[in-house]
C-alpha cells in the first residue's frame, strides 16, 4: 500500500505546466524575520519550506524568547542547527524538531552535559555568562544545557541566502557551506566542508529546545548510510512526536551517543535529551547530502515518506529545482503587473507566507497520529495540522477557499475528522493536540463559508452537529453567554466583550447552515443568538464594555487598555473590538447612533493618539491612531466606511496600511504573521478587495496598488482587476466597471469572480 501511494504521489510530482515565469525570484523569505517589541516580531522562518508540506527545514540560532518563537531572529550571528519543524510567524514558541548541525570541531563529551555542575565548569573555564547566552547581546534566558555551545557557528547575512523551497549560508567557524531544501515529505541537505579535515562531523541533537520540553527520545543506527528514531515533546503540543528517518549519500566511519539513559548494543540509544554524532572520513570527498523525512505516525512512516525523494537520487539541485517549479505553479495563480519592483516583493512574498501553512500531516499512506494519540488514516484527503482560526478565518481561510479550493475542502475534512475522534471540533489545533489558545468557535466560519458557497464534498447534517455541539459548551464563558445574553464580566473575569463579540458572529454562520439545511427552528435561534453582540455597547461611550450580570457596567473602563488579562477585550481593546460585526454591519451602524455617528467613531479609531495603556501590549503593534494592524482583532475595520458611503476613507487607510506597515526587510512586518493571516490582508487589499464577512460572499472595495492582476482560477477561468491610471497619488477610486459596464456598488462577489471575466477601477488623486 504505501508503495502505491508513493507512486502515485511521485506521478503528480511529475513536471507539468510549469510557468515560464520566475515568481519564485520575487520572493524574500527573510520579510518577518525581524522586528522589535515595539513594532512588532513577524516570528518567521527563512528556511526551505513546500506548499503546505510537512517539514519547514530552517536554521536556528539558540535564543529564547518571544523574538525566537520561530527558531530565528534576523539581528542574532550564531546558528546552533538545522531542525525540520518550525511555526510559521505564531506568537509562541515550538518545534524546531530534530536538530542537525555539520562541524569537523573535535568531539568533547562533556559539551554533552547533563549534571549542573559540569555546567558551572564549562562556563566558568569559557568566561561565559552564566545568566545568559554568550557573546550574543540581548539574548533573555539562562544558560541552556541542551545548547550544544561548542558546536554552534557563526554566520554572516552576506554569505546567507533564502528563496521558496530553498536556504544557504556559510558557517564561518569551520568554512562549511550549507544548502536545504524540501520536497512535501521529505528534505534534502548539502554540506560542502571547504576546510581539510580529518573527520566530517554531524551532530543529532534530540535534545534541543525552543520553549517545549524533549519527554523522551530515541536514535537507532540501521547500517553505515541509515539512521531513524524520534523525539517525543510537550509544549504548546502537549503531545508532540516526530518520528524521522535519515540517510546519507556517504558511509559513516564512526558514530557516538551521548546524554544516553541506555543503549542498546550501540545499535539503540534512547534518553530524554540524547545527542549522537555521525563521523564520516573526511580526506576522502568534502560533500555531504542528508535526505530526511518526519511522521507523527512511526519510522516506517517516516522511512516511507523519505522514499519520495527516491526518484532524484543523490542530485540536490534537481531536488531543488523541483521544489522552485512547484511554487511557481503556486504563486502563479495570482500574476500582477507593476513597475514597482519592491511592491512586487512584497506581494509575492506575501502570496508566499500565505501558502506556506498549514502543514500536512498524513504520511504519503495516509496515516497520521489523531487526536486520541493513535495512528488514523486519512481517507481521500490530506490531513493537515497548525490551524491558527482566530487569526485566519478572516483573510487566510477566504483566500485559500478563493484560490487553493483542495487545501480549504481538505482543512475541512481535518476538522472534522477530530469532532469524529474527540466530540469537538478544533480551536487552535497543532500536531494533533488542541493548544487550546483564543476564544470564538471559528471552524463555524470555515465550515459556513464553503457550504454556502458549495464548495468541497461533505455530510452537511455533521458539520451543523459538529458546530452545535460546540455551540452548546461551557468553554471560555459560552454557559454565561447563553445564560445572560452576553458574558458577564463578573463570572467570566477576562476578555468578555471579545468572546461576547466573536461568539455572536460564529452563531450567525451556524445559522446560515441551518437555513441551508431547512431548519428554520435552529436558524431563528441562532439569529437571535447573533445578536447578542448589542448587548455590550454602551451608548456612553459608543463602545462596547464589559458588564456584570445584573446588567450594570464593569468599572473602572479605559477604552485603551490592552493588556494581557484585559476583563473586557483578548489581545486588544475595546476601540479595537468595538467594530466586529461583520455579519451585522448595518445594525452595528443603528446601534452606534447612525451613519454620521459610525463614521465619527471610526474617524476617532483611526485618528487619536497611539497610546496604550497597560504593561503588556506587545500583540498590540502596527498602530495608526488605536487602529492596530499587527494584530487581528480589527482588520477589517477600515473597510467599514464603505457602508456609510465614504469609500473614499476605506481607500486612504487601507493604502496607507498596505504602504506604511509591509515593508521588504526583516521588519517588514508590524506583527504575527500568524500562519498567514497578516499576509494574506495584504493579498486581498493590494489587490483593492477584502472579504469583510467571509460567509456572505462579498468581497469589499480597497485601493488596488496593481496596473493589473489576473487570477489564475482554480476552474479554470481567469478574472483580472485592472486599475487604469493607478500610482503614488492615485489612490482613489472614481468609477467601477464589472465586465465593461459601470457598477454603482462597492463590491464584488464570490460567484462573479467564479464566473471569470474582468473588473476595472478609475484611479485618480481625489475621493469619489
Amino acid at each position: 500500500m504505501r508503495a502505491a501511494a508513493i507512486f502515485i504521489l511521485l506521478m503528480s510530482a511529475c513536471r507539468t505546466g510549469v510557468p515560464k515565469e520566475d515568481y519564485a525570484g520575487y520572493v524574500n523569505p527573510f520579510i518577518g524575520t525581524g522586528g522589535d517589541m515595539k513594532n512588532g516580531f513577524g516570528n518567521m522562518f527563512p528556511g526551505a519550506a513546500y506548499p503546505f508540506g510537512m517539514i519547514q527545514l530552517s536554521p536556528d540560532n539558540g535564543g529564547q524568547g518571544w523574538q525566537y518563537a520561530a527558531g530565528y531572529h534576523y539581528p542574532d550571528s550564531i546558528i546552533v542547527g538545522f531542525s525540520h519543524t518550525h511555526l510559521s510567524g505564531t506568537g509562541v514558541a515550538d518545534y524546531c524538531d530534530i536538530s542537525v548541525m555539520p562541524t569537523t570541531k573535535p568531539i568533547d563529551t562533556k559539551y554533552f552535559v547533563q549534571s549542573d555542575s559540569t555546567i558551572t565548569e564549562i562556563i566558568s573555564q569559557n568566561g561565559l555568562n552564566p545568566t545568559g547566552f554568550p557573546n550574543r547581546d540581548g539574548h533573555p534566558g539562562p544558560f541552556d544545557k541542551h545548547f550544544l555551545l561548542k558546536y554552534s557557528s557563526k554566520f554572516s547575512h552576506k554569505t546567507e541566502k533564502g528563496s521558496p523551497g530553498y536556504y544557504s549560508v556559510n558557517l564561518k567557524d569551520d568554512d562549511i557551506d550549507v544548502e536545504l531544501s524540501t520536497g512535501e515529505l521529505a528534505a534534502m541537505h548539502r554540506y560542502r566542508f571547504k576546510r581539510p579535515s580529518d573527520l566530517q562531523n554531524i551532530v543529532l541533537n534530540l535534545g534541543f529546545i525552543n520553549s517545549d520540553r524533549t519527554t523522551k527520545a530515541l536514535v537507532r543506527y540501521r547500517s553505515p548510510e541509515m539512521v531513524t528514531g524520534y523525539r517525543f515533546s510537550s509544549g504548546k503540543a502537549s503531545v508532540q512526536r516526530v518520528y524521522f528517518a535519515m540517510q546519507f549519500s556517504r558511509k559513516i566511519t564512526e558514530y557516538s551517543y551521548y546524554r544516553t539513559d541506555s543503549t542498546d548494543g550501540k545499535q539503540v540509544a534512547t534518553g530524554e535529551n540524547i545527542a549522537a554524532v555521525f563521523s564520516f572520513e573526511g580526506k576522502e570527498k568534502s560533500e555531504i547530502l542528508m535526505k530526511v523525512a518526519i511522521s507523527s505516525v512511526s519510522e516506517e512512516g517516516a522511512l516511507a515518506n523519505l522514499k519520495t525523494a527516491d526518484r532524484f537520487g543523490w542530485d540536490f539541485d534537481q531536488f531543488h529545482q523541483a521544489n522552485r517549479e512547484k511554487w511557481n505553479r503556486e504563486l502563479s495563480k495570482i500574476k500582477v503587473t507593476t513597475t514597482d519592483s519592491t511592491k512586487r516583493t512584497i506581494f509575492y512574498t506575501a502570496l508566499y507566507h500565505s501558502f506556506l501553512a498549514p502543514y500536512r500531516f498524513s504520511d504519503v499512506d495516509g496515516f497520521y497520529k489523531n487526536f486520541n494519540q493513535a495512528p488514523d488514516k486519512a481517507q481521500g484527503y490530506t490531513q493537515y495540522t497548525l490551524l491558527s482560526l482566530w487569526d485566519t478565518f478572516r483573510a487566510e481561510n477566504p483566500l485559500l477557499l478563493l484560490m487553493q479550493p483542495k487545501v480549504e475542502v481538505d482543512i475541512i475534512h481535518s476538522m472534522i475528522a477530530k469532532y469524529r475522534q474527540t466530540g469537538e471540533i478544533p480551536y487552535w489545533e497543532i500536531s494533533g493536540n488542541e493548544g487550546g489558545s483564543m476564544i470564538g468557535y471559528h471552524a463555524a466560519v470555515l465550515m459556513a463559508d464553503a457550504l454556502i458557497k458549495n464548495v468541497g464534498n461533505f455530510n452537511r447534517e455533521e458539520i451543523f452537529k459538529a458546530l452545535v455541539d460546540a455551540s452548546e459548551t461551557d468553554r471560555k464563558g459560552l454557559g454565561y453567554y447563553r445564560q445572560f445574553h452576553f458574558v458577564p464580566t463578573d463570572k467570566e473575569k477576562t476578555g468578555t466583550v471579545s468572546k461576547t463579540l466573536e461568539y455572536a458572529y460564529d452563531d450567525w454562520c451556524i445559522a446560515q447552515i441551518a437555513k441551508q439545511l431547512g431548519k428554520d427552528k435552529d436558524y431563528r435561534k441562532y439569529m437571535d443568538r447573533s445578536l447578542y453582540y448589542k448587548n455590550l455597547y454602551d451608548p456612553a461611550y459608543h463602545l462596547m464594555r464589559g458588564r456584570n450580570s445584573d446588567g450594570s457596567w464593569y468599572a473602572p473602563f479605559q477604552p485603551r487598555f490592552a493588556e494581557y488579562g484585559n476583563p473586557h477585550c483578548v489581545e486588544g481593546n475595546t476601540w479595537q473590538y468595538s467594530f466586529f460585526a461583520p455579519h451585522d454591519v448595518p445594525g452595528l451602524i443603528n446601534l452606534m447612533g447612525g451613519k454620521r455617528s459610525f463614521e465619527m467613531m471610526l474617524d476617532s479609531l483611526f485618528t487619536q493618539t497611539s497610546e496604550l495603556l497597560g504593561e503588556d501590549v506587545a500583540d498590540v503593534t502596527g498602530m495608526i491612531g488605536q487602529y492596530s494592524q499587527g494584530n487581528e482583532p480589527d482588520h477589517y475595520s477600515a473597510y467599514l466606511f464603505n457602508f456609510v458611503n465614504k469609500p473614499g476613507k476605506t481607500q486612504l487607510y487601507t493604502n496607507k496600511i498596505v504602504n506604511a506597515l509591509y515593508k521588504n526587510s526583516p521588519a517588514g512586518l508590524c506583527g504575527n504573521e500568524d500562519c498567514g493571516q497578516m499576509s494574506a490582508w495584504y493579498v486581498f487589499s493590494a489587490i483593492g478587495m477584502y472579504p469583510v464577512n467571509p460567509v456572505d460572499g462579498r468581497y469589499y472595495f480597497g485601493s488596488p496598488q496593481f496596473e493589473k492582476v489576473i487570477f489564475n482560477l482554480p476552474n479554470g477561468k481567469t478574472f483580472t482587476v485592472v486599475a487604469k491610471n493607478v500610482s503614488k497619488d492615485k489612490i482613489y477610486i472614481r468609477s467601477i466597471k464589472l465586465n465593461g459596464q459601470l457598477i454603482d456598488r462597492l463590491f464584488i462577489t464570490y460567484d462573479e469572480i467564479q464566473n471569470g471575466g474582468s473588473l476595472e477601477f478609475e484611479m485618480g488623486c481625489a475621493a469619489n
